[in-house]
């Protein structure tokens, strides 16, 4: 305590509220910010009485941590009333507690647990992507089955050019953001907000094939199921959302399992199987039940290429890794390149072994039984590996959406720190993850599945297009990022990445081209659609910066036109601040013309970005100070009430006035792509005595 700083008063029972005053030094005529009373105020068992009591450290709503800073605890997150302590309850229960910010390098993934986070949907494809080119190639009747080994040899190497081209882009882009990061910084705004496009209804589409395909290895190996497939679909989706949405460290804890489990049943099943045909044994399958009927087609080029198609949405989920490299433990570049050839190599394996086998077993495509489980019934019988095969290769399959749980929302949340998407998808949830990526993702899902039947056979002509967009984008961009920066190696890099660019362009065209008219169009429509909105919402967000910082460039000539102090009545005048800008300089000019005692609250979750707006704040708005305070639950509303009800211990007699800058858009639509704090805040203080609540509105024209 220092020597000009009065003893705090002793707390005890009264009937009014006590008051903590401390007094502290103003430094070099700066204006000084009011000291807290950090205790707690609680009602009394006799009508009237209320007391002070001295809050243990741990229940502290607020810990000062420098010259006005402070911290949100977990105690501010606690709820006050009963429907908010339900439901609190309830989250904790199905999401888990909340997780500060400090604790995200805690979540990080080892290789092994994000191979089987980022790898389930690749590796998966090897499950349902020989039954796809099986399906095309009966068109020509069964002897034309014998070209499925050759197409699939083909998607294998295309596997590994894809691999490789994406090694170096993770490389060269570890922050995440794959395509879309990429073509932003090489390529330009279409390009990178088409490979956005495109990459989110592949993940959308990702979610609903994977759980399809998993639902159809359910009811082959029990039919008596399949009338309820949409409905287990959907229910698997709810189960995946829920999660994720615990984090990603325990959402790889909770499905690292079933990846490896399958890699064990489904190797072992091809492994044996290869094995007992070099031993000469009679492997041919049994007929199987609902055969698809043979058709009497040629084998034209189309008709191949329309197979190779089919088979290469094998190739999908690669993209996830570059998506997701920052949830790598560090390095995180190097651990997610070697992730990405252990992925490319088991897909090979498995996708080429599992032709290899349906050709040599003769396998026909049945619409009841897949082709997986022909294979595993003519290896095992139909015993307990068959079954165990089955229910692995279900797993798996519906695990693969995981991959796009980890990949989306992460994309998104790189999209919205560029504008180019709602700044909602920017935010973590209580675990850590992006919840709102992830919420939306699994309802966008779930429409898909419901309006599909949860069939995979339709789903897939969908599917395979977006996903070789995205591959080309993100190579002609790492062409360009060779060009640009000339690095060691560059040019044998350079010709990797131009080297994938053209085949994964040639396999988007003979996709789009042979799909077109199975229901490739639908997706292609949506991407043009949800391009068309991206454009829109960056287009305002761009409108918006541009009007709310134009002229703040001499900083100290544009604040004193839009901010001057007035005298005001007493009271104490909050104004909860983002950053410096013509509303909040405005904000500023009418708070202090309600009171002389007004101040500025800044929340963040990263005091280190907070140091900049801090040395502007000093620099525009001298006479007022700025409070910043630390939310290490990335909470905006709590730690704000918690800073008001320390303020009403220490200055019980005065009024709380909270001005909150607000800018008005001209659209009804683009107010949701802001967040609403005003309006959280107003709900949260409405019921809070001697609290007012001013809305200071700047209308933009845009």
């Amino acid at each position: 305590m220092t020597p000009d700083e009065p003893a705090p008063q002793t707390p005890g029972p009264a009937t009014d509220e006590p008051t903590v005053v401390r007094l502290r030094r103003q430094h070099d005529g700066q204006p000084s910010t009011p000291d807290l009373d950090l205790h707690e105020t609680v009602q009394g068992r006799k009508p009237g009485s209320r007391f002070l009591r001295l809050t243990r450290a741990g229940e502290q709503k607020l810990r000062r941590v420098g010259e006005g800073e402070f911290e949100a605890t977990q105690a501010a997150m606690r709820p006050t009333t009963p429907v908010g302590r339900v439901w609190a309850g309830a989250r904790r229960v199905l999401i888990g507690a909340p997780l500060a910010t400090a604790d995200l390098p805690h979540e990080r993934l080892s290789k092994f647990k994000a191979l089987a986070i980022f790898s389930s949907d690749n590796m998966s494809s090897s499950a349902y992507a020989t039954e796809e080119i099986l399906l095309v190639l009966i068109l020509a009747g069964t002897a034309s089955l014998s070209l499925s080994l050759p197409i699939a040899l083909a998607i294998a190497l295309l596997a590994a050019i894809v691999a490789t081209s994406y090694s170096q882009l993770v490389k060269a882009y570890p922050r995440g953001g794959g395509a879309y990061d990429v073509t932003q910084e090489t390529l330009g705004v279409l390009p990178s907000l088409l490979a956005g496009s495109t990459l989110v209804v592949d993940y959308i589409l990702t979610v609903a094939v994977s759980t399809a395909a998993g639902v159809a290895a359910i009811t082959s190996a029990a039919p008596e199921l399949l009338d309820w497939r949409v409905e287990i679909a959907i229910v698997f989706v709810v189960l995946l959302t829920i999660g994720n949405l615990r984090g990603i460290r325990e959402s790889g804890s909770l499905f690292a399992l079933p990846p490896y489990l399958f890699i064990v049943a489904f190797g072992g099943m091809i492994a044996v199987g290869i094995i007992r045909l070099a031993l000469g044994h009679d492997m041919t399958a049994a007929a199987p039940p609902n055969p698809v009927d043979a058709g009497t087609h040629a084998v034209t080029l189309f008709l191949v290429l329309r197979a190779f198609a089919s088979g290469a949405a094998a190739l999908t989920g690669i993209e996830a890794i570059a998506d997701g490299t920052p949830s790598f433990k560090p390095p995180e570049a190097k651990n997610a390149s070697i992730t990405l050839y252990w992925m490319a190599a088991i897909l090979a394996a498995f996708f080429v072994g599992t032709t290899l086998l349906a050709t040599q077993m003769d396998v026909a495509p049945s619409e009841t039984k897949t082709v997986v489980a022909q294979i595993a019934t003519t290896v095992f019988g139909e015993g307990v590996f068959f079954y165990l095969v089955q229910v692995t290769t279900a797993m798996i399959l519906v695990l693969a959406a995981n991959t796009a749980f980890a990949g989306l929302p992460t994309l998104a949340s790189v999209m919205a720190r560029g504008g180019d998407m709602p700044k909602q998808f920017a935010f973590r949830g209580d675990r850590l993850a992006f919840s709102n990526g992830i919420i939306v993702l699994g309802l966008a899902s779930c429409g898909v599945l419901f309006l599909f039947d949860a069939d995979t056979h339709k789903i897939i002509p969908l599917y395979a297009f977006g996903v070789f967009m995205a591959f080309t984008l993100s190579q002609a961009g790492m062409v360009v990022h060779w060009r640009r920066s000339r690095g060691p190696g560059w040019k044998l890099s350079l010709g990797v990445n131009a080297l994938g660019c053209v085949v994964t362009g040639v396999v988007a065209m003979i996709v789009g081209g042979t799909k077109f008219l199975d229901g490739a169009w639908l997706s292609m429509t949506a991407m043009a659609i949800l391009l068309l909105v991206l454009w829109i919402i960056r287009q305002h967000y761009k409108d918006a910066e541009n009007q709310l910082s134009s002229g703040l460039a001499g900083a100290e000539g544009v604040a004193q036109h839009f901010y001057s102090a007035s005298s005001g009545r007493p009271q104490t005048v909050l104004v909860p601040v983002e950053t410096i800008n013509r509303a909040v300089l405005r904000t500023m000019a009418y708070a202090r013309t309600l009171s002389m005692n007004a101040i500025a609250i800044h929340v963040t979750d990263e005091l280190e970005l907070a140091e900049p707006l801090r040395q502007q704040w000093e620099e525009s708005v001298p006479d007022v100070p700025l409070v910043v305070v630390e939310s290490p639950y990335r909470s905006l509303i709590e730690p704000i009430l918690a800073y008001i009800e320390g303020l009403d211990r220490t200055q019980p007699n005065h009024m709380v006035t909270v001005v909150l800058p607000e800018f008005v858009t001209k659209h009804f639509w683009q107010r949701f792509l802001h967040n609403q704090l005003s309006l959280r805040l107003k709900k949260a203080l409405i019921n809070r005595p001697n609290t007012v609540v001013v809305d200071v509105p700047y209308h933009l024209s845009h």
